[in-house]
């Protein structure tokens, strides 16, 4: 007897609205800016992006001058792409005084954030997101493609 059947078309998976990409920035002040950004991999499922955020550093294990970034696939993390070039970015300031834990789950809600879709009608409007480490103080910027200033105000509330 067969306990389940499953239609033809059944995913095991959980897709995505968008594919995402991880790209790693590791500063080296011999290279070009360009030449230090890596693309770690791209995930389309809740699974995928779980399997990615589990066999990488956390954000608080990377050196300083050292960035995350989490982009919609197609769109890379510098402000020449095309996609970036007419947007702007809400950044957020994060002491070096808070817990190693509190960035790393900082930056884990973030990239939920946009995996999710959680920014109920402006998602098409979001780009990605960065962490920067830095000896002084770590930043988390949420990129935008839009200059309309009421749009980004309310992208900014989601911030809050």
């Amino acid at each position: 007897m067969e306990l389940f059947s499953y239609p033809d078309n059944y995913q095991f998976k959980h897709p995505l609205e968008h594919t995402w990409t991880l790209w790693y920035l590791d500063s080296n002040r011999t290279k070009n800016w360009e030449d230090c950004l890596m693309e770690v991999g791209s995930f389309g499922t809740v699974e995928d992006f779980w399997c990615l955020f589990h066999h990488i550093k956390r954000a608080s294990e990377l050196k300083p001058g050292c960035d995350y970034s989490l982009f919609k696939k197609g769109i890379t993390p510098m402000w020449e792409d095309k996609a970036n070039k007419d947007g702007g970015r809400w950044i957020i300031n994060l002491e070096k005084r808070i817990t190693h834990a509190k960035l790393d789950h900082y930056w884990l809600e973030i990239a939920m954030c946009l995996i999710g879709e959680c920014f109920h009608g402006l998602n098409d409007k979001i780009n990605g997101a960065t962490i920067n480490i830095r000896s002084k103080l770590n930043k988390i910027g949420l990129w935008t493609n839009t200059e309309d200033r009421s749009t980004v105000v309310r992208i900014g509330s989601f911030l809050l």
